[in-house]
């Protein structure tokens, strides 16, 4: 799963793989919020992030974008 997370006062947003639910992913980010501590989430090589809740924008939990290659045209 794709999780993206905008942080104030930047340009570019936070992307990870996650293997952790939608579920997981949404109880972490609100217990933070609620909490006003630490975001902290996993992705899928086991490397850890963590982001301040107070400089959190937004997240954006959604499925992994599959990548096309090559030039041919989509379906």
């Amino acid at each position: 799963m794709e999780v993206k997370i905008g942080v104030q006062d930047t340009q570019r947003e936070l992307t990870l793989e996650s293997t952790q639910t939608p579920a997981e992913v949404r109880s972490a980010v609100e217990a933070a919020l609620n909490g006003g501590t630490l975001l902290e989430l996993t992705d899928e090589r086991g490397r850890t992030l963590l982001v301040p809740a107070a400089k959190i924008a937004y997240v954006d939990i959604g499925p992994s974008a599959s990548r096309r290659v090559g030039f041919g045209t989509p379906a």
